[in-house]
């Protein structure tokens, strides 16, 4: 199992981003794909036609967002947590990956890199790059 942590800069605050992960049709705004999301602790959640999928474990509004991403069967739960702190551009955005599944780690992290937050960074900037 691999972990993966980083930080990103959002130009919006951290209320506009909390929002914008756990309301279904802002996430279908930033994302352009089908979601289904139940934003309270044990909800579960599919994004990007069924590309991610899991529960939420734990909410703080506008601060902390923790979710269980769904591997199949393995020992330790892939535990995702994301972190919003208020950030002289907007929100720095820190996420760490918990227990990714080696043969997943390159494309979970391209993933966040190239797809979930090139999308998020795109949709309150259009200039802005990672």
């Amino acid at each position: 199992m691999k972990h993966f942590k980083k930080y990103y800069t959002l130009a919006a605050t951290p209320e506009e981003v909390y929002l914008a992960l756990t309301t279904e049709t802002t996430i279908r705004l930033w994302t352009g794909d089908i979601v289904t999301i139940d934003a309270q602790p044990n909800g579960e959640f599919s994004m990007w036609d069924g590309a991610i999928t899991g529960r939420f474990l734990e909410l703080i509004p506008s601060q902390k967002i923790v979710q269980e991403w769904y591997f199949g069967e393995q020992d330790e739960q892939s535990i995702v947590t994301i972190k919003l702190h208020p950030h002289k551009k907007g929100t720095s955005f820190e996420v760490q990956h918990a227990n990714i599944p080696d043969e997943a780690y390159e494309e979970i992290v391209d993933g966040w890199n190239d797809v979930y937050m090139q999308s998020l960074i795109e949709f309150y900037n259009e200039d802005d790059t990672i």
